[in-house]
């Protein structure tokens, strides 16, 4: 079992989220080129720091949070940032 949902979710608390999502759907991709570079996952994730914010800087957010593990874990990564207020 892959240690990547539990390092992103463990990534992602300095976005002291209310609630965290995380859904790998490598096996979706297996064969594709960019599979064995690392896994994708769907990642819905509500957090008021996103209140205000724009959904790239929301995106950014994440990314900045998440750091090394695009380069060495993840291939691929779709976000669903909102605010608890748009639910």
């Amino acid at each position: 079992m892959s240690e990547i949902p539990e390092n992103l979710r463990a990534r992602l608390a300095v976005l002291e989220p209310e609630a965290v999502e995380i859904t790998d759907d490598s096996h979706r991709h297996a064969g594709h080129a960019g599979a064995r570079e690392g896994g994708h996952y769907r990642l819905r994730i509500v957090s008021r720091q996103f209140c205000g914010r724009s959904t790239l800087a929301r995106h950014r957010l994440v990314y900045d949070a998440v750091g090394d593990l695009m380069r060495n874990g993840i291939h691929a990564l779709v976000i669903d940032a909102k605010t608890p207020d748009e639910l």
